[in-house]
């Protein structure tokens, strides 16, 4: 119920992109399995085949394999964000336990908190940078770099997926406020 007032509230149908603010278009994307993993570099090893990728990725990166919807971005030292289809939720816990066994580690599904968004065009940086300190130039912010900073006030995990395209995940609660923060500075093109 409150996923389906949240997407009415945010998409209104006024808020596509239209002529030269097709530049910066920013979408909702569809749910996913998100976890927070936390573990040694061994226990990051052993998880990657479950995600269907061949390795996790190393400081501020992301790591995808284009043949399937598994993910996973570092965001520390022994901390990584792994996203998975939707319906393969408990069969991503499943196949992470077993790969893992008594290795000590934690795996906290936080795709019920956390809700993602996509910015691509050719202003998207433009748009980010509004709020948000990174400098997200290409040379400073290549494909398939990620962090955890901030936009306009709200947490955000950023990653650069392509050269003119974004991912940003946020928590559920600040969608409606990072949202129209970036539709805001979008008009302001």
């Amino acid at each position: 119920m409150v996923e389906a007032l949240t997407r009415q509230a945010v998409l209104p149908p006024s808020l596509l992109a239209q002529g030269p603010r097709d530049r910066a278009v920013l979408r909702l994307l569809p749910p996913a399995s998100q976890f927070i993993l936390r573990g040694d570099d061994s226990v990051c090893r052993l998880v990657a085949p479950a995600l269907g990728i061949a390795s996790l990725p190393g400081t501020c990166r992301a790591t995808q394999d284009g043949n399937s919807d598994g993910a996973a971005l570092w965001l520390g030292p022994d901390e990584r964000l792994l996203l998975g289809p939707e319906h393969r939720q408990s069969s991503i816990i499943a196949e992470i336990a077993a790969a893992l066994g008594d290795a000590p580690y934690s795996l906290v599904a936080v795709g019920h908190r956390n809700v993602a968004l996509e910015l691509t065009g050719t202003a998207s940086s433009l748009v980010l940078n509004a709020g948000c300190p990174l400098d997200l130039h290409e040379t400073a912010f290549p494909v398939g770099m990620c962090t955890r900073t901030v936009l306009a006030r709200a947490q955000i995990v950023l990653w650069r997926t392509g050269p003119e395209r974004f991912y940003l995940n946020v928590w559920r609660s600040f969608l409606p406020y990072v949202w129209e923060f970036l539709v805001e500075a979008r008009t302001r093109l």
